[in-house]
């Protein structure tokens, strides 16, 4: 059963980072970044009690809830939604399945490295990796940025549950997710700033 949630969790993964890089909407990229963060707590239930586990979601929601509220306070005529290049959908529809393609060929070596830490687990991860690194190949903008990074340390915190169980490790990675979510708003805040100066 717990392999059946697992790889409903990859899923959840692939839909909402493959959503990240085609909505030009932000509330819809925050929306996307919370359930990324469920699939995430799912598959790092696989080798963390549900306690430490919970941390990753909590932390996950919050960073996404303070880049949500950053956003929102801010008026909307100095961002421009679509400021990445290309601005094609079918481009980064096309980057998204050459991630797809290269994540599962790489898969088996990767999970018996990493512990045999098992097919969905580290599929899951080098999934949001590859995904958050193409999300922060193309992209300028501090929102997307800042989600980009956030995705790429979603999927190294997964592989890392699975041979690192320390509760010291799991509070400092929380504490970098919230972090990160506060340099991406302060980022946001002083950008447009200088843009209404």
């Amino acid at each position: 059963m717990a392999v059946t949630f697992a790889w409903i969790a990859v899923l959840m993964i692939l839909v909402t980072s493959v959503g990240l890089l085609l909505v030009r909407d932000w509330r819809l990229s925050i929306i996307f970044l919370a359930v990324q963060y469920l699939g995430m707590f799912i598959l790092i239930l696989q080798h963390w009690p549900l306690g430490m586990a919970s941390v990753k979601v909590v932390a996950g929601w919050m960073a996404a809830a303070i880049l949500g509220m950053t956003r929102s306070g801010l008026s909307t005529q100095g961002f421009d939604e679509e400021s990445i290049w290309p601005r094609g959908r079918l481009f980064r529809l096309f980057a998204a399945g050459i991630v797809g393609l290269i994540v599962p060929a790489v898969t088996p070596s990767v999970s018996t490295i990493m512990a045999d830490a098992g097919f969905a687990v580290t599929g899951g991860s080098l999934l949001l990796i590859g995904m958050g690194l193409l999300h922060l190949g193309i992209t300028v903008s501090i929102l997307r940025v800042t989600i980009g990074l956030m995705t790429v340390l979603s999927g190294f915190e997964i592989i890392y549950s699975a041979v690192e169980g320390s509760v010291l490790v799991a509070a400092l990675l929380a504490i970098i997710n919230l972090g990160l979510a506060l340099a991406g708003s302060y980022l946001l805040i002083a950008s447009a700033s200088s843009e209404a100066a």
